[in-house]
């Protein structure tokens, strides 16, 4: 018995690599063919250009669980940044779904794909270089230097809502972003934002109301609650007005939503809190501003809230998102007081929801996609399908 054992394992060990390695070719192929049957796509470069780029990969700017990224410098002067992605963690996922979107987008908030390089196991993508890094380290950095002024905050907020608009309205097809959140949010030298990382992005015909989605995508504590429950109707870009509507009240207060409003209520929500200062009539601002400065604060959370409504249907568009940012405070009316789900929870340092009395409950702070060969057929056509 155990000298079969042992005759075989090599034996299911040999099946297992082979049925891997065609499983991987077979991905290969399917995404050459996008590559070769796309005309809209930026610039191919080989994997040793990458190489020269940026000097043997010498300059590290970061890394997470998508691969790698690295400062680098074309030969034109430009400053780039190369993200290189991990093959075994993405199987070309990752890589077509920026490319897919970012290649024919062409707008001032929204990150601008330069060129990329696929050659199997190597897959980049090379963007333009944002000097001031991620919105994150801004909004919540008590650092000399990086702390924004409110008014750049602002113009900031104004910025990501135009991007997202643009995503959702004006393009030839409607693109769902579904990982709006401060570190996607990328600053350049003037500190204009870009919406960047479009790895969870989808592509849909510009009539589609709802889409459809095998499982849920994004970052928890940014995630839209129909994502997460399908009671609540079908998925659509109201998951990125939600996502958005979170990244704002946290550019409006500076602070995480999940933190404590003091050290004696370490279970309240910061939103809901705001919510109820608000309809009370009671001032929320704690730090010293102008009066202009108070404006625009509660301006931001006034349309925050509006944003993260638990039903789709009672948030905003991103057009009439941007409508209320640009307008007057005086003519905001206060939302109803918003949700927090899975019911008004807050967040454990270990990334599970807790309630006085209950369970914490394990949430994913994001999600796997999953693509089939009829995907990558439909995105060669700028259309995805779940």
């Amino acid at each position: 018995m155990v000298v079969k054992f042992i005759l075989g394992a090599p034996c299911v060990m040999m099946l297992l690599i082979r049925k891997w390695r065609r499983r991987h070719l077979a991905m290969d192929q399917n995404v050459e063919e996008f590559l070769q049957s796309n005309s809209f796509l930026p610039i191919r470069y080989s994997y040793s250009n990458i190489k020269k780029i940026t000097s043997g990969l010498k300059d590290k700017l970061g890394e997470g669980g998508y691969g790698s990224v690295f400062k680098g410098t074309l030969r034109s002067g430009r400053v780039v940044a190369v993200k290189i992605l991990k093959k075994g963690k993405t199987n070309g996922q990752d890589f077509i779904s920026e490319v897919a979107t970012i290649g024919r987008i062409h707008h001032v908030n929204v990150v601008e794909l330069i060129g990329y390089c696929f050659e199997s196991s190597k897959q980049a993508l090379v963007y333009d270089f944002m000097f001031n890094g991620s919105l994150d380290k801004h909004i919540f950095s008590r650092e000399q230097g990086l702390s924004l002024e409110c008014k750049e905050v602002y113009e900031i907020a104004l910025g990501v809502a135009r991007g997202i608009e643009y995503l959702h309205r004006g393009c030839d097809v409607q693109i769902l972003h579904f990982d709006i959140k401060p570190h996607n949010i990328l600053l350049d030298r003037d500190f204009t934002p870009k919406v960047s990382d479009f790895g969870l992005a989808r592509l849909y015909p510009t009539d589609y109301n709802t889409v459809s989605l095998t499982n849920a995508r994004g970052t928890l504590g940014y995630m839209a609650p129909e994502l997460v429950f399908k009671n609540l109707g079908g998925v659509s870009y109201k998951a990125d007005v939600y996502s958005f509507g979170k990244l704002l009240m946290e550019m409006a207060s500076k602070r995480k939503n999940g933190d404590a409003v003091s050290k004696y209520s370490s279970q309240i929500y910061f939103p809901l809190w705001v919510h109820d200062q608000l309809s009370e009539g009671l001032e929320f601002i704690v730090e010293e501003v102008s009066e202009e400065e108070r404006r625009i604060i509660k301006k931001m959370v006034i349309v925050a809230l509006w944003c993260i409504q638990w039903n789709p249907s009672d948030c905003p568009s991103m057009r009439k998102v941007l409508e209320m940012l640009e307008g007057e405070v005086d003519n905001l009316q206060i939302s109803p007081k918003p949700l927090f789900y899975p019911v008004e929870m807050s967040i454990r340092d270990d990334g599970t929801w807790t309630n006085e009395g209950n369970d914490a409950i394990s949430t994913p702070s994001t999600s796997e996609i999953t693509y089939g060969d009829s995907h990558l057929d439909y995105i060669s056509n700028g259309i995805a399908q779940a």
